[in-house]
């Protein structure tokens, strides 16, 4: 039983330490990334050098490190723990330990939608942070504007900062009715929805801490986007094991050509070099970024959107629909964004089939290292 125990804290350790050193390794190309998704528009496409500029420090390429490193270790535990288990009831009953690539399709997409559900909140606070890393945070604040909001929206909508020309027109407008309230704008500012209807947001870079999101958005804002993100990571998931599969399945029909006597199952073939197994892994992490690069951005932007949880109760109570069509709204794409979901596209490539390259090939050598001490 001490002999099951350390082995499985050393693969433990190799995935989790293989995970930390290659989104430190990329996390500068997937800083930029989001930060072109999330700051261009239809009419303003931004370069990576501008991007660059808009950060002003190098340390900025690696805010929110932490919370990428905790989502993707959790994220990938499950991703590859589901899919473990999946393929073991694949591989139940036959002579030969071997996956279809239909089979490892199906369960790289339950893997990625599991995977998503757990990383989402931390996926959140990685972009709050990169995208704060490029604003300007204005401290030009007035401070008869902040003395005029009332205590209840101090309380209930938190880092709020109100637009008081808009609710003042807001008050002209009822002044046809019949004025018996001494202080009708005083009233008014007691209503949040009142208030989130004619004010403005604040800034992302106001509402990046958990406590902050939760106090102004609600606990719902935590797994905001889901829809994009549980298709993006399905689809990630199931392109990547199974184009991997199929990689490993033709390297290892490969090896045994020339074989004598003709191997009749994959362990009288032996293992692959890892090498050949990490390079692999690159390329269908590449491959499986470019399928599902579309979800990624839409996903990105509506995490870096500040919605007040009163807003979203006025729409619950409004019923309001969900804009774009069915597809789109399925998917969570803002038909908005439909010009802007390939930014970024190449960076996303490159980062995604470096770190699998990355994560595949140092845990082999962790694994090799700690087993054999």
């Amino acid at each position: 039983m001490m002999l099951e125990d350390n082995l499985f804290a050393s693969h433990a350790i190799a995935g989790v330490g293989s995970v930390a050193l290659a989104s430190s390794l990329t996390y500068p190309l997937d800083t930029i990334k989001v930060l072109n998704q999330v700051g261009s528009g239809s009419n303003k496409q931004l370069s990576s050098l501008q991007v660059l500029n808009r950060l002003g420090s190098l340390s900025g390429l690696y805010s929110g490190l932490g919370w990428s490193t905790l989502g993707r270790s959790f994220g990938m535990g499950a991703r590859f723990g589901v899919y473990e288990i999946l393929s073991a009831f694949y591989k139940d009953g036959r002579e030969d330990n071997y996956v279809y690539v239909s089979e490892a399709l199906m369960a790289g997409m339950v893997a990625g939608a599991a995977e998503a559900l757990i990383s989402s909140p931390f996926e959140l606070m990685k972009v709050r942070a990169q995208v704060s890393s490029a604003i300007r945070v204005q401290t030009s604040t007035s401070v008869a504007e902040n003395v005029t909001v009332a205590p209840v929206i101090r309380r209930l909508l938190h880092g709020y900062t109100p637009d008081l020309k808009a609710l003042s027109h807001s008050t002209g407008l009822l002044s046809i009715l019949t004025n018996k309230h001494p202080d009708l704008m005083g009233a008014l500012q007691e209503y949040p929805w009142m208030m989130s209807g004619s004010g403005r947001p604040p800034l992302v870079s106001s509402v990046r801490r958990p406590s902050d999101i939760v106090s102004l958005e609600g606990w719902g804002a935590l797994w905001r986007g889901l829809r994009s993100g549980v298709v993006r990571d399905s689809v990630f998931g199931g392109i990547f094991f199974s184009s991997w599969q199929f990689l490993h399945r033709a390297m290892l029909d490969w090896k045994a050509v020339g074989m004598d006597p003709e191997p009749r199952s994959d362990e009288e073939i032996g293992p692959l070099p890892p090498l050949y197994v990490s390079l692999a892994a690159g390329f269908s992490g590449a491959v499986a970024a470019a399928a599902s690069h579309c979800f990624d951005t839409a996903k990105n932007r509506s995490q870096s959107i500040v919605l007040p949880k009163y807003v979203s109760m006025e729409r619950k109570l409004l019923k309001w629909n969900r804009p774009g069509k069915r597809f789109e709204r399925a998917t969570g794409i803002h038909p908005a964004d439909r010009n802007l979901l390939f930014r970024g596209f190449w960076l996303r490539m490159a980062r995604s089939g470096f770190a699998s390259f990355m994560i595949v090939g140092s845990y082999y050598l962790a694994v090799d290292y700690l087993v054999s001490r």
